[in-house]
C-alpha cells in the first residue's frame, strides 16, 4: 500500500499505552488498507504520544488530537472506507475513525467501541473499523478508561506504536 505517494509496510499491530495499562489492536488492512497506512504514519510520527488522551465515553471511548495544539503533517484521510473491502461492524471492541457529519473528513480521531453500536455503520456515511481489540487485558483497560473519564479523568496516551 502507499501512503502519501510513498510505499509503507503494513503494520499488523497497534498498542496504547496508557496509566491505566495498555490496550493492544489488531489492525485490519483488509477492511481499511488507507486508513490503517494513514494510523501507522501518525503513530510512527509520534503525533500521539503525550498529546493525545481519552476524552469521551458514552459509548465509546475516543481519543485523537483534537484541541491538542499538534500539527499533522498527514492532513485528513481521503477516503471513508466504512463501504469498501472486507466491512467490519462497529461492535465492542472495535475501533473506528472518527468524522464530522461529513464521511470524508476522518483525521487522527478515533474511538473505541464500548458495546455493539450499528448505528454506526450507517450513520452520516459511516464509521470505518480499523482494528480489534485483541485480548482480555486490553478490554479491561479499555473499560477503566471508560469508567474514569466518566468520572472527569481524561487519560493520556503516554505512547503508541506499531509492529
Amino acid at each position: 500500500p502507499k501512503w502519501g505517494g510513498r510505499s509503507i509496510s503494513m503494520a499488523t499491530h497497534l498498542t496504547i499505552e496508557t496509566e491505566f495499562g495498555a490496550i493492544r489492536l489488531r489492525l485490519r488492512p483488509d477492511a481499511a488498507p488507507v486508513t490503517v497506512g494513514y494510523i501507522t504514519e501518525c503513530v510512527k510520527a509520534g503525533l500521539y504520544d503525550g498529546h493525545s488522551s481519552f476524552y469521551r465515553s458514552d459509548f465509546v471511548i475516543q481519543c485523537g488530537l483534537h484541541g491538542s495544539g499538534v500539527h499533522n503533517p498527514n492532513g485528513d484521510l481521503p477516503v471513508n472506507e466504512a463501504k469498501t473491502g472486507t466491512i467490519l461492524s462497529n461492535t465492542r471492541g472495535t475501533a473506528a475513525i472518527a468524522h464530522w457529519d461529513v464521511p470524508d473528513c476522518g483525521n487522527t480521531e478515533f474511538f473505541i467501541n464500548l458495546s455493539a453500536n450499528a448505528h454506526l455503520d450507517h450513520a452520516y456515511g459511516g464509521y470505518c473499523v480499523f482494528a480489534v481489540v485483541e485480548d482480555d487485558a486490553s478490554f479491561g483497560v479499555v473499560d477503566k478508561i471508560a469508567s474514569v473519564v466518566k468520572g472527569g479523568v481524561h487519560p493520556k496516551i503516554s505512547r503508541m506504536q506499531v509492529q
